[in-house]
């Protein structure tokens, strides 16, 4: 019975030991991130952004950020730990030594008198016979007893200094620490134990398991279901106009699993007649148009029509149930067109190409999603190729204000931007008409709008020139500015209700055949991710180079530097063509700003492969070693690539434009049978 209470004893302190092992370093990796994340979310000041609620630290804001499933359940495992140190503190006892002196209340050495004395006094007190409480019993039995016969009786005496014991050597006890109802299993409650250690131990973690991987298995690493994929592979076109990037866009399968109730057939039609503008519906066919529209799949319809109340905003007439589909999709929106933009990318030619026209729609369609700007906005006017979308990313700013400072010779985003602050404070109060709050909060977002270089080299390794048929390494420095003097940074997005980082595109491509040679995604938020793979990547190139252990570690110590700097180190590598001059563009795109993007242009001159393998040339420099006619062609093709940067013109224009101009739009004869395929399929 003894042994079992000790075993009982130990359960929760063996209980305690399991859930503590995972729990204390969990909990501290946690708070440590929580930091981390607190010191790096660097947002808008604007009044605008402070209004939406959005960076709010009210009480229940905190409450609510805090009560996600996995901070509720570390609560309530640690509230279990309390619990356990509450109960192992105040139910276990301290192993006492038998000591018949202590136990009789005599000193070492005392006479056989002394000892009967004590023991006659402590009979009276502890008897049977004279005390019937139980545990006066059990510890005259035990202890009184004991103790008296270990210092009279010459055997118990013998045993107690041998031993410790009057009872002689006692057996080490070893226990199970488990309670005493599992470890007295006897017929039926037998079995009954039985199936529940079965059920808990095997049958529900088997459950656990199947629900799991079952749920998985619809998702890919980045929580995008494999159906989407599918449909974006399916529907990405190399010819497709940013304009017809949010058609592909809203037949992500996790938009088509959002239901559509009998209820919301008013507030979609009220809100249909809000946006009619934007859904590129032909006015003069507008009664046959609005019944096309109509005619597509419901969800599509929902999906369409909520992205476009996000961009016009015009989010205040949803309804609440609508509104909380509306809130669901954009919380989607940022993966699924990273997801998008990479399906773009997938290499679709025989060189392993992906394809630059969609691409840069996706990415400028992210661009308008978080800056809540219609994509009408991005037509050209006034000279400027992005439209006025950039304008109206800027708090207080409307069409109007912006038709204002044109008039002012300010038409471009641009020229605002490389406007003096007195400059632009006098053309904003005098002219816009702002006032001197409203100017404050737009020189607020113009600090935090980030400027951008791109610094670019594409070499062989070990080599001076580039020979057809080389691994050419692109070796590309990305510089960040603000004014604010900030690096990490998260957009002013006042629309947009969840945070957002600030993601970089870093393509190299060519326009003119819209193949992009090696793409790569670019974050500015963590800078000791940057500083390691910087240090690595410069490590392994003066390694292959041969370069010195001193070498190697100046090297190391400057690009750590530049990273701290703001700027980012990209490496990648790519197959040299045929030989040949070829114009490329390097474009640096942002997912979260409008008319931040950066292009530069680079050169590469690939050499004949020469039988002995000799090199008889370099890369060509920009402007240097290129005759005349060579040089008229490159900036036809640069004046080319400006009409095709155009925006949001339609796809029969956009073929008109290829025909005129002898391009063909399709990244090879293999993209552009894919793409007939794909339309006869369309009109079946």
């Amino acid at each position: 019975m003894g042994a079992s209470e000790e075993n009982s004893a130990l359960f929760p302190i063996f209980v305690f030991t399991i859930m503590a092992l995972p729990l204390v370093p969990y909990t501290i990796v946690k708070i440590l991130n929580t930091f981390s994340k607190k010191a790096m979310t660097i947002h808008c000041q604007c009044s605008v952004c402070s209004r939406s609620g959005k960076y709010r630290k009210s009480i229940f804001k905190r409450i609510s950020n805090f009560s996600t499933c996995s901070n509720l359940t570390l609560v309530l495992l640690w509230i279990v730990m309390a619990v356990l140190i509450y109960y192992i503190k105040h139910t276990s006892h301290e192993v006492k030594v038998f000591e018949p002196f202590s136990i009789l209340g005599l000193e070492h050495g005392a006479s056989d008198s002394d000892i009967k004395k004590a023991y006659r006094r402590l009979s009276i007190q502890y008897h049977p016979d004279k005390n019937p409480d139980p545990e006066a019993h059990d510890y005259f039995v035990e202890y009184i007893s004991k103790a008296y016969q270990a210092l009279t009786d010459p055997v118990s005496r013998e045993n107690f200094e041998k031993y410790g014991h009057p009872d002689g050597r006692q057996g080490l006890q070893m226990g199970i620490a488990l309670p005493p109802f599992l470890l007295n299993i006897d017929g039926a409650s037998g079995g009954i134990l039985l199936l529940g250690i079965v059920g808990v131990c095997i049958l529900l973690p088997l459950v656990l398991a199947v629900i799991y991987l079952s749920r998985s298995a619809k998702y890919t690493g980045n929580y995008v279901m494999h159906q989407t994929l599918s449909a974006y592979y399916y529907f990405m076109k190399p010819s497709l106009a940013p304009s017809k990037v949010l058609g592909v866009f809203i037949k992500a399968a996790e938009f088509m699993e959002i239901p559509v109730r009998r209820s919301d057939g008013e507030p979609l039609q009220k809100l249909f007649m809000l946006v009619r503008s934007e859904l590129n519906l032909d006015l003069k066919n507008i009664r046959q148009e609005q019944a096309k529209f109509w005619k597509q799949h419901p969800a599509l319809v929902k999906a369409e029509l909520l992205i476009q109340a996000h961009l016009t905003r015009e989010s205040k007439a949803l309804t609440p149930a609508l509104l909380r589909d509306f809130r669901r999709m954009l919380e989607l929106s940022p993966r699924l067109l990273e997801e998008l933009v990479k399906m773009a990318l997938l290499p679709r030619t025989a060189q392993g190409h992906g394809w630059l026209r969609p691409a840069i729609g996706v990415v400028e369609l992210s661009q308008n999603i978080i800056q809540a700007v219609p994509l009408s906005a991005r037509k050209v006017a006034g000279g400027s190729s992005e439209g006025v979308a950039p304008f109206l990313q800027l708090p207080h700013f409307s069409e109007a204000i912006v038709k204002k400072i044109a008039r002012k010779k300010v038409r471009t985003f641009q020229e605002l931007r490389d406007m003096t602050l007195e400059d632009r404070v006098e053309l904003l109060t005098l002219v816009a008409g702002l006032s001197s709050t409203e100017t404050k909060d737009v020189e607020m977002v113009l600090e935090m709008m980030p400027s951008l270089t791109v610094d670019i080299t594409c070499e062989t390794e070990g080599e001076e020139g580039i020979q057809e048929g080389d691994i050419v390494t692109m070796h590309v420095w990305i510089t960040l500015k603000r004014e604010s003097g900030l690096v990490a940074a998260l957009p002013h997005a006042p629309y947009y209700p969840f945070f957002k980082e600030e993601n970089f595109w870093l393509l190299l491509a060519d326009p003119v055949s819209n193949d992009v040679w090696i793409s790569q995604k670019v974050s500015f938020m963590d800078e000791a991710v940057a500083i390691t793979a910087a240090s690595k990547a410069i490590q392994e190139l003066k390694e292959v180079s041969g370069a010195s252990l001193k070498e190697t570690n100046a090297a190391v110590r400057e690009a750590v530097e530049r990273v701290k700097s703001g700027s980012r180190l990209v490496m990648g590598k790519f197959q040299a063509p045929g030989e040949g001059n070829y114009n490329l563009t390097a474009f640096c795109l942002c997912d979260s700003w409008i008319g931040c993007d950066k292009k530069t242009n680079l050169k590469i001159k690939i050499l004949k492969r020469s039988r002995a393998g000799t090199r008889t040339g370099a890369l060509s420099e920009e402007g240097a070693g290129m005759e005349e006619g060579i040089e008229e062609e490159e900036q036809e093709e640069e004046d080319e690539y400006d009409d095709y940067e155009s925006e949001y013109s339609e796809d029969e224009e956009d073929e008109k434009d290829s025909k005129r101009n002898g391009v063909v739009p399709a990244a090879g004869a293999a993209g552009a049978a894919a793409a007939a395929a794909a339309e006869s399929s369309d009109n079946e």
